[in-house]
């Protein structure tokens, strides 16, 4: 897990969300995007944004020190506040911030850059073995999203702050044992670097099967906007899922996929069924059709 900046130059032109909560890892992300080849490129464009979630009582310091960064940076900068609460869950505040720089990105026909690392994927591999995982949760941080420093460790990141004397903001939620992830995280500091490079390895592989499996599903199902309820019906269930999940865009979760599945089976022609997560399906005696409201 060499520490390469030349990562960077794996970035194509366009304009890029980089999101910026103010800890060491984004902080290191910034200051390796403001020099690298693409910062000083007119086919490049980076905003820097930062969610206030509103959890602690001093985050408001968190957006002020970004600001600061992108002002010194000469960055445009991007910010919303959100008064979740300190009883908000980690999950409440990942979707609103996400939702956020989906905004965001939208607006400004950007892609998303985070500083996910590699203690990220094992940390969020361990939290999902957890909590029962299916194969899809070590298939992780692989979507839409840039992540450059995906195979660089946390420890490197930390060295390369302090050899650049990079200032950086330590959220106090970190050390609180409220967070599943900082729990998994204190139990993981023991594990040597050659498990970590296996974990990497595993999640790798995982992805590249995920890619295998959307793209067999992708000629399986065909383009709709009718499906044969028969398929479904009689074919294996495992596959069914994975079928209903690339329809559906992936919105909906497990449980709701495996109950729009009994739908399927069992639903009568000329109703409706609502899966949640905006998705519709609608019935007739042999087909289905499947609606996302936005």
């Amino acid at each position: 897990m060499g520490f390469k900046t030349a990562r960077l130059k794996q970035l194509s032109p366009g304009n890029y969300i980089a999101a910026v909560s103010g800890g060491v890892d984004s902080v290191v992300l910034l200051d390796l995007l403001v020099n690298s080849d693409e910062f000083l490129s007119d086919k490049f464009k980076f905003i820097v944004a930062h969610f206030d979630h509103g959890i602690r009582v001093d985050s408001d310091d968190d957006a002020k020190f970004v600001a600061e960064l992108a002002k010194k940076y000469d960055l445009s900068f991007e910010t919303k506040c959100e008064k979740l609460g300190s009883g908000a869950s980690e999950e409440l505040a990942r979707n609103r911030r996400y939702a956020f720089l989906r905004a965001l990105a939208k607006e400004h026909n950007a892609k998303i850059i985070t500083a996910h690392h590699a203690d990220d994927v094992v940390e969020t591999v361990a939290i999902n073995l957890k909590r029962g995982t299916g194969w899809r949760g070590l298939a992780i941080l692989d979507s839409d999203i840039v992540r450059p420093l995906i195979d660089i460790s946390k420890v490197e990141i930390i060295d390369y702050a302090k050899q650049h004397n990079l200032q950086w903001h330590e959220d106090s939620t970190n050390a609180s044992d409220t967070y599943l992830r900082n729990r998994i995280r204190q139990r993981l500091v023991t594990l040597d670097d050659d498990s970590k490079r296996q974990i990497l390895a595993l999640r790798a592989q995982q992805v590249e099967l995920k890619h295998q499996i959307d793209e067999e599903v992708a000629q399986l199902v065909g383009t709709g906007p009718d499906y044969g309820r028969y398929f479904f019906t009689q074919g294996d269930d495992l596959a069914a899922l994975e079928c209903l999940r690339f329809l559906t865009n992936r919105r909906l979760t497990r449980p709701q996929l495996e109950r729009a599945l009994i739908a399927i089976k069992t639903a009568k022609p000329g109703t409706i069924y609502e899966a949640g997560a905006g998705v519709e399906f609608g019935f007739t005696s042999r087909n289905f059709t499947i609606k996302l409201i936005k």
